[in-house]
């Protein structure tokens, strides 16, 4: 499973709070790393759902002692504006996590609107290639799933890129094997139980004039 050699220190097992780094989140990963030369001692956290956001934030905030703030943007204005001050004052990194930056947040208190705008933005982007095929064979791991490089191969070139979609995926196929002969995995096999859901590039071609 390839993951890029980051200085931060990420959980070696299999636990709940282990986060795969591609280059979709090098760079989020990277300046939690680096908190120590944020401008303020706060940052907000962005990204697509189930892109691992939450799950890289509780290790940070394990690493740091930080203090974390999930769906920031629809949080209470004042308690946000209070946490932020708390985390200048006591020197403690705040993190907020949120679907976007400030700009597109709805921010009624103008002290508030100027801190979020002092905070540095880090953002998870959609999976790359090499993430999408880490992310299956994560998964699949994690549920005792057997697929090989091929099976992995067939499906990063035919699902969208997007975590959701990824995850579906995943579901579907533990979904389809429930009951079934084993759970190795084999192109034909994982075909058969996706035929509405991916990309086939051969069934493409066929239906085209």
């Amino acid at each position: 499973m390839s993951q890029l050699e980051l200085p931060l220190d990420w959980p070696a097992d299999s636990s709940a709070d282990i986060f795969l780094v591609g280059e979709a989140n090098a760079h989020a990963v990277q300046m939690l790393d680096h908190h120590a030369a944020w401008p303020v001692q706060a940052a907000i956290l962005t990204g697509p759902r189930k892109s691992g956001r939450s799950r890289l934030a509780r290790v940070f905030a394990a690493r740091t002692g930080g203090r974390v703030i999930d769906n920031a943007q629809q949080a209470d204005e004042t308690n946000l504006f209070h946490a932020w001050n708390e985390a200048q004052a006591g020197h403690v990194p705040l993190l907020m996590i949120a679907d976007s930056a400030p700009p597109e947040w709805e921010v009624g208190l103008p002290d508030l609107r100027s801190r979020l705008a002092a905070s540095p933005i880090l953002t998870i982007a959609p999976p790359d290639d090499g993430l999408i095929a880490d992310l299956f064979e994560f998964w699949f791991a994690r549920r005792e799933i057997v697929a090989g490089p091929d099976v992995i191969q067939w499906l990063s070139a035919r699902t969208e890129r997007s975590y959701v979609a990824l995850l579906s995926i995943v579901d579907t196929i533990e979904e389809g094997l429930r009951g079934g002969r084993g759970r190795r995995l084999t192109v034909q096999r994982v075909r058969t139980m996706l035929s509405s859901r991916v990309r086939d590039g051969n069934a493409q071609e066929q239906g085209t004039d």
